[in-house]
């Protein structure tokens, strides 16, 4: 993972031993009949909301103390399940990121094979910059970053946006640098597992997207020059 903040802060960054740059983020799932079959878990509708997409300011509510979140992926479905008391700041920002409808058409942008999928820059370049300095305190690391635990990719103490990554295996060598998980795939890791890597790390040091041009084109950049990228198509609220 980019250690940059797992998004290419182009100064700032981390060098993880043995393993590929940390994430960085950049500022530059039949009965008998007498047995009622369980009830799927309901599903909360998570439309766009504008005001909170282009005014980070305004996404302020606080995390239920664990919940799930369901992602629609071009890959298949993917549930995550959070909980609060991990990373409080971290689970508050991704709750109020899933309810505004952020994760619309949001692109897997940075998977390296065997370390991590990196993803949580908006496909719109002006909502994009509107989140792109809109960032959190640190939280105390309280889990490991094991297979299946989602963190923040960061440039550095306290920088934590948006970007977002999911370990394909065991990274414990992040925590000594303040990569906090917050939650873990429940359901879904074999669909975290078939995104596709092919194009591995970014530009300059990879085959990868440039995240400076991914901030400022956004998918118009990423499916022209892409094509074979996977995406959020959606993400939900569950009950």
């Amino acid at each position: 993972m980019d250690m940059r903040h797992l998004a290419f802060f182009s100064a700032a960054v981390f060098i993880v031993s043995c393993a590929p740059k940390a994430p960085e983020t950049m500022q530059t799932g039949s009965e008998p009949a007498a047995t009622a079959a369980a009830a799927p878990a309901e599903i909360k509708e998570t439309k766009p909301a504008m005001d909170i997409l282009n005014n980070p300011a305004k996404a302020t509510e606080k995390a239920p103390e664990t919940f799930k979140v369901k992602f629609v992926t071009t890959k298949g479905d993917v549930t995550l399940e959070i909980n609060r008391s991990w990373s409080p700041l971290g689970a508050d920002r991704f709750y109020n990121l899933v309810k505004a409808g952020f994760f619309t058409d949001v692109a897997f942008f940075r998977v390296i094979a065997g370390f991590m999928v990196q993803f949580g820059i908006h496909g719109d370049p002006a909502v994009a910059s509107a989140w792109r300095a809109a960032s959190i305190q640190d939280d105390p690391v309280k889990q490991s970053n094991a297979k299946g635990y989602i963190s923040y990719a960061m440039a550095g103490p306290n920088t934590r946006t948006t970007q977002l990554f999911i370990n394909f295996g065991n990274n414990a060598n992040l925590d000594a640098s303040g990569f906090s998980p917050f939650g873990k795939v429940t359901e879904g890791m074999d669909v975290v597992e078939s995104i596709y890597s092919g194009y591995g790390e970014g530009a300059p040091n990879g085959r990868g997207p440039d995240q400076g041009l991914v901030q400022r084109q956004g998918n118009k950049y990423l499916k022209a020059d892409f094509p074979k990228m996977d995406y959020i198509k959606s993400a939900q609220l569950l009950n």
